[in-house]
């Protein structure tokens, strides 16, 4: 006779609760049983000592015997180290394809120039340091009329305020 360990689901709808029996492999889920050996509260917080309650020693004599547990009490009975479970993920589904892979690789190269551009600039202007200031002097001359312009700007952002509590007093009404 095949014997499993695994959870017989009971509790209302949206509510589970489960027991950690040993069936027959070929009982229902939730049908008769040997012997219960826990229980499962997933609804309890994970740090609490009563989520996973489990009988050590009877899961202990029942891998002995044989019993094939499940994926989820498998968990369990690693979590109270009774049985080494290997890690099912492949570590290799995680990593990116080749086309992810080749554009890492150009956006390492378009930093990598950028960096360099950034470099040689750095070390450009120093040398046409001259040409520079004559640019900035150009600008202060023309700085009273932008100044003239600010305020007529300013002017209008403080009416657009007013325009619209204007319409939030019609739509209001």
């Amino acid at each position: 006779m095949s014997v499993a360990m695994r959870m017989s689901r009971g509790g209302s709808k949206k509510r589970p609760y489960y027991k950690i029996v040993i069936a027959d492999v070929r009982a229902p889920r939730d049908g008769k049983f040997i012997e219960r050996i826990g229980s499962y509260n997933p609804l309890l917080a994970k740090d609490d000592e009563k989520r996973v309650v489990l009988d050590t020693e009877r899961a202990k004599h029942w891998l002995d015997i044989g019993a094939k547990p499940s994926d989820r009490v498998a968990r369990f009975l690693d979590a109270a180290g009774l049985l080494k479970r290997e890690a099912r993920n492949n570590p290799n589904k995680g990593k990116p394809g080749e086309k992810a892979t080749e554009r890492v690789e150009e956006k390492a190269e378009k930093a990598a120039a950028a960096e360099e551009a950034a470099k040689e600039a750095a070390a450009a202007p120093a040398e046409e340091a001259p040409v520079e200031e004559a640019a900035a002097e150009t600008p202060a001359e023309e700085t009273p009329a932008a100044e003239e312009a600010a305020p007529a700007e300013v002017a209008k952002a403080e009416e657009a305020p007013a325009e619209d509590a204007a319409a939030e007093d019609k739509a209001e009404g």
